[in-house]
């Protein structure tokens, strides 16, 4: 699995093809569901962190009591 950065660095350069003058609509659409997958999972991961720093936080609050 790539990491994050990966898939936003891939969802750019999936915008810059579909900014291409000479793209077909399928090749388009092609790239578009490429892109949204990308980012869905970039998307994801970015959850998971947030969750992950939550129990963290709260962790560190119940020690320090």
């Amino acid at each position: 699995m790539q990491d994050f950065e990966s898939k936003i660095e891939k969802a750019k350069q999936i915008l810059a093809q579909l900014n291409a003058q000479d793209l077909s609509l399928k090749s388009g659409l092609e790239l578009y569901k490429q892109g949204i997958k990308e980012l869905k999972e970039a998307q994801d991961m970015l959850e998971k962190a947030k969750l992950e720093y939550e129990e963290i936080k709260a962790q560190d609050i119940q020690d320090n009591k």
